[in-house]
């Protein structure tokens, strides 16, 4: 039997650059200790870099951010104050926030669900990690978290749309052709508002089956 609890270092994080959020490099956490009950990543920077994102949280999420090492300035709201280790930040939903590194080092802690409600992973900082381990060379693991947080999601066109964005990039591309159809056939409007501007697909705009699914 396993034990009932973990103890984990942050030098045991990984920290991946995370094309939707900028300067941000996101250092999984709810992934690698397999949180259900709420979401926890932390997130690095570079000095004068943005360490969270802006973002006024549309999905519902109440969150908390912790300054656990070095030191940031936050903005929420109209209010900019500096935030060294140690410093706690709630925000609600619907209010923007972002934060910037002010010093080597620093890391964020969020933690975050949506009040009155299950929490439901969404699968993205699975997907970040992803396409971090298989840009790093590790793309077995990569493939192996992103069916993870498809099958997370049976039936959604976005888990097998990001597969096929995967397979496109580091795989095989005959692969990357059925995970695109299965997630037509799951949202076939979503879908085709990706196609013509997605660069994770480049490789496969020359092939003629592209053409055929409206790319």
């Amino acid at each position: 039997m396993s034990r009932p609890y973990e103890i984990l270092s942050l030098e045991a994080l990984p920290a991946y650059e995370s094309p939707n959020h900028g300067d941000s490099r996101l250092m999984p956490l709810r992934g690698r200790l397999g949180l259900r009950a709420f979401g926890a990543n932390c997130w690095t920077a570079e000095v004068g870099k943005q360490i969270v994102p802006t973002h006024e949280e549309d999905s519902g999420d109440e969150e908390l951010y912790t300054v656990v090492r070095g030191r940031a300035r936050f903005t929420v709201g109209e209010e900019t104050f500096d935030a060294p280790a140690g410093t706690l930040v709630h925000v609600v939903a619907g209010t923007r926030r972002e934060a910037f590194a002010e010093e080597a080092g620093t890391i964020v802690l969020a933690v975050g669900a949506k009040p009155g409600e299950a929490f439901q992973p969404r699968g993205w900082d699975d997907t970040v990690a992803a396409f971090g381990e298989a840009a790093a060379g590790n793309v077995p693991r990569g493939r192996e978290l992103m069916r993870s947080a498809a099958a997370a999601h049976p039936g959604h066109w976005g888990g097998e749309y990001n597969l096929a964005c995967f397979e496109a990039r580091f795989g095989d591309v005959d692969a990357a052709f059925e995970h695109l159809h299965a997630a037509l056939a799951a949202g076939a409007d979503e879908v085709r508002g990706y196609l013509p501007h997605d660069s994770d697909l480049d490789a496969l705009r020359d092939d003629p089956r592209f053409r055929e699914l409206g790319g």
